[in-house]
């Protein structure tokens, strides 16, 4: 028998993958008076208010697969895996123990004596009925495509679950349990075959978490108050109750922080407000890791000659992916848009991480990193493309900051000052977005990407993999083979050999074109703490993390 500790590797600040939080003195905040809680009491009797632009699209963990659905799951649902604050590696979060007890077995053993906030038992049969459900339910914006080794999992007593996995000694499954497709959910709330509606789950109080969902009003007002009964490894809510209020305007957000009416804004702030916050006497700066990285999706069936159009020709159809990525200049989108906290990005694996390359820098544009629109040119020629090539391609105007508008028009121009396309340049707020890229609505559009886990597997399996979160008909059985491969090669050396050869033939295929990895900000008051403590290793913002006074 092994014990299997998941080790993530943290991303490196110097590559330019840091995150950046700022510390801004507000006042009034929505919280107590200081010393007004008993001592010992841990923060007894304060509250706190967090703003954000992001949105929900269901907290069903079946059915969402994007950063604000994941920053309410974290708070509300136990996982067999978590993070501890500061640390980069898994440990059993509700589990006693979460072991290899085979090659292809990894058992875990639950905490005894669990409970949902309704009352219910938390048992082994909760877990089997959760993973079970997102393989049945396999919602194409949900993150079921994360379990593609896992072939079955059987409860052994109300305690024990034996996870069976199709390839042995995976170096991933650990994280993947704490990742989007690994918290568990009450069996006698959910549906097992279809997603089950926000108000049922929080009616139905099916958490287990830190916190608890008291009102649910979907992206205007979310208000949790601490759950006594979580028996996790994050241990006690700091602060008994927290209200997040949802903003479509960053810049709202950042005014009702400056007055001192929210206590922490999380999520996005312009590259123009950040700057500005930064030469207040009030603001403090903290920089933590990081690791999101933006790209650009193509449809291989909708996109200019994809599979499913008339004129359907597939070596025409990698030559416009490829003119593309000749012309995007990922320097001048870091700084006239992002004033560089954003860096320029080469590849799928972010700087940083072990495995990473500059595969695209390579093979694409001037060879160092800038456009060549001399290379766009002839690789259109050379494949007998009619110019200019008519692009619709999309972007959301509400999930990934205030800039994104600013990004995108400088894509448009980028791509059309060539002479080699026009660019049908549209938006949609992220709730129907989200749903219209994956229904083949949008020939070319604009993801980010958050990680689940510090590895090089996040940036790749969810993405490449056959029937992976993407739903852009990619597929490569070259490239299955080698991420099966990655995933269950136990020599460091060889394992990153691997990583990079993946890189290599997906920058090839072109499915995605990266650009850009950098930062996430955070907003919080002077008289908040814990501010580094949300934006830890494991790239997760935890609520519970922050405190009063």
């Amino acid at each position: 028998m092994r014990t299997i500790r998941g080790t993530r590797r943290a991303v490196s600040t110097a590559a330019g993958a840091a995150a950046v939080a700022l510390v801004l003195t507000a006042c009034g905040g929505g919280g107590t008076d200081e010393g007004s809680e008993a001592e010992g009491d841990s923060g007894a009797g304060t509250s706190l208010t967090i703003g954000t632009t992001d949105k929900i699209t269901t907290i069903d963990p079946a059915g969402s697969y994007d950063n604000g659905s994941f920053a309410v799951m974290n708070q509300v649902y136990p996982f067999l895996m978590n993070t501890p604050y500061g640390s980069p590696d898994v440990e059993p979060d509700i589990a006693e123990s979460a072991e290899f007890t085979a090659p292809t077995e990894y058992t875990v053993t639950l905490k005894s004596g669990l409970k949902w906030a309704n009352g219910n038992d938390l048992t082994a049969s909760d877990v089997k009925f959760s993973f079970d459900r997102q393989l049945a339910i396999a919602d194409e914006s949900g993150p079921s495509s994360l379990l593609y080794n896992l072939d079955s999992t059987e409860v052994v007593d109300d305690t024990t679950v034996v996870f069976h996995l199709k390839e042995a000694n995976d170096q991933v499954f650990p994280s993947i349990l704490s990742s989007p497709a690994g918290p568990i959910v009450d069996e006698d709330v959910f549906s097992a075959d279809a997603l089950t509606p926000d108000t049922e789950i929080v009616d139905g109080q099916a958490f287990a978490g830190q916190y608890v969902i008291t009102s649910y009003t979907l992206n205007e007002l979310v208000t949790y108050e601490a759950f006594d009964g979580y028996q996790g490894l994050l241990g006690e809510a700091k602060t008994p109750e927290i209200n997040v209020s949802y903003f479509a305007d960053a810049s709202n957000l950042k005014l009702e922080v400056q007055q001192g009416s929210v206590d922490v804004a999380f999520r996005s702030l312009s590259s123009t407000d950040i700057e500005d916050l930064q030469g207040d006497d009030g603001v403090k700066v903290v920089e933590g890791p990081g690791g999101e990285i933006r790209y650009v999706v193509f449809n291989f069936d909708t996109q200019p000659y994809g599979a499913a159009q008339d004129d359907a020709d597939e070596d025409k159809a990698l030559a416009v992916r490829q003119a593309v990525a000749h012309l995007i200049d990922r320097e001048a989108i870091s700084e006239q848009v992002y004033k560089g906290t954003y860096t320029p990005l080469y590849s799928y694996v972010p700087a940083g991480l072990t495995g990473a390359t500059e595969s695209l820098k390579e093979m694409y544009g001037d060879g160092d990193g800038g456009p060549d629109a001399d290379a766009a040119t002839q690789v259109l020629e050379d494949a007998g493309v009619e110019t200019p090539v008519e692009l619709s391609l999309q972007y959301s105007n509400d999930h990934y900051g205030p800039s994104s508008g600013d990004e995108y028009a400088l894509i448009k121009d980028q791509l059309e000052s060539s002479g080699l396309f026009s660019v049908d340049l549209q938006t949609t707020e992220w709730v129907q977005y989200s749903k219209d890229r994956t229904a083949d609505v949008y020939p070319a559009y604009q993801l980010g990407w958050f990680p689940d886990y510090s590895d090089a597997d996040n940036y790749l399996t969810p993405f490449f993999l056959d029937g992976g979160f993407l739903g852009n008909h990619y597929s490569n059985p070259e490239v299955d083979e080698l991420i099966v491969e990655q995933g269950v090669t136990e020599d460091a050396d060889e394992r990153a050999g691997v990583i990079e050869e993946i890189q290599d033939t997906v920058a090839q295929d072109l499915s995605t074109v990266p650009y850009l990895q950098g930062a996430q900000v955070a907003v919080v008051g002077s008289d908040v703490s814990g501010a580094e403590e949300t934006l830890d290793a494991s790239f997760k913002f935890r609520y519970a993390a922050l405190s009063k006074g």
